[in-house]
């Protein structure tokens, strides 16, 4: 009688236990300013969706966004609402072939038309105002070779600038200027306006740096995808630094920047990631809490 009292008391109390652990959690995430770092990466930005799935089911609300590449892009989404469910179905259907409309080379294959068409589609405003979370971008000036940052007026051709990759897709004009890639100068973007404004910052680095001595470099394609992950892992260290808590996926290095058929795979590979961050981000997420 007393045992079967025992499992009906505790059938009850763990459920319960559980859900006031994920209510405070709420409440804590709530009144601190969390700050939400997203790095460029090309198709291993999927992993992003499965890192904001996670934070969702652990009731961490990140207020403040920042982006770049493909960091951009889930920052944007994420930030006008989208939930990680509807991102999947935004990068379902971006294989390479509906993105590469080449043409004859000039300063790059081809534009990024139909990531902007995508834009449209699931974001109702072409506009920063107009979402529901603070978000900043960084792109590149090609003139300058600095970083430029983003925060307000229109949304899709930033994006679309912070995403353009040099070489492989044109350089995107705007107010009379010329942007690529914001990964070329800055691939985890903190801005100082980003760092002023969060009392907390999570940073999450799709283009992690790990060993391959064992990787036989033989082709030009190999050796330039290298290099360039080299390159942009460089100028991103001193963003790590400023992170409180940093979630470097190690497994996305199995894929490359334009493997967008595998974005499930690289969701539960961000997933998993956060998962196994999640006791640490709880802890100094309290402890600053206090």
């Amino acid at each position: 009688m007393y045992v079967v009292l025992y499992i009906y008391f505790f059938k009850l109390i763990i459920p319960f236990i559980l859900f006031l652990f994920a209510y405070m959690n709420k409440i804590a995430s709530q009144k601190l300013k969390i700050g939400l770092a997203l790095s460029g990466g090309g198709a291993r930005g999927c992993a992003h969706i499965g890192v904001l799935q996670a934070l969702e089911e652990q009731n961490i609300d990140c207020k403040i966004i920042s982006g770049t590449s493909a960091g951009a892009i889930i920052g944007a989404l994420y930030a006008s609402g989208l939930s990680p469910k509807d991102m999947l179905g935004f990068v379902k259907d971006a294989s390479i072939f509906k993105i590469f409309k080449v043409t004859i080379p000039d300063r790059g294959f081809t534009k990024l038309t139909y990531l902007k068409e995508r834009l449209g589609k699931f974001i109702a405003k072409d506009s920063f105002d107009h979402l529901d979370k603070k978000l900043y971008i960084a792109l590149s000036n090609l003139s300058s070779g600095s970083t430029e940052f983003r925060s307000t007026g229109p949304l899709f051709d930033v994006v679309m600038a912070s995403s353009s990759i040099p070489l492989v897709f044109k350089p995107v004009e705007i107010d009379k200027q010329f942007y690529v890639d914001g990964g070329l100068t800055e691939n985890l973007p903190l801005s100082q306006d980003f760092i002023d404004e969060t009392d907390f910052i999570l940073g999450v680095n799709v283009m992690p740096s790990v060993s391959m001595v064992d990787r036989n470099f033989s082709t030009v394609i190999s050796v330039a995808l290298r290099c360039f992950d080299l390159s942009v892992y460089g100028n991103s260290k001193a963003s790590m630094k400023q992170c409180d808590v940093l979630i470097e996926p190690d497994k996305v290095n199995k894929y490359n920047i334009f493997q967008f058929n595998k974005y499930k795979d690289l969701y539960k590979i961000g997933y998993e990631s956060t998962m196994e961050k999640m006791p640490e981000i709880l802890e100094k997420l309290k402890a600053v809490d206090v």
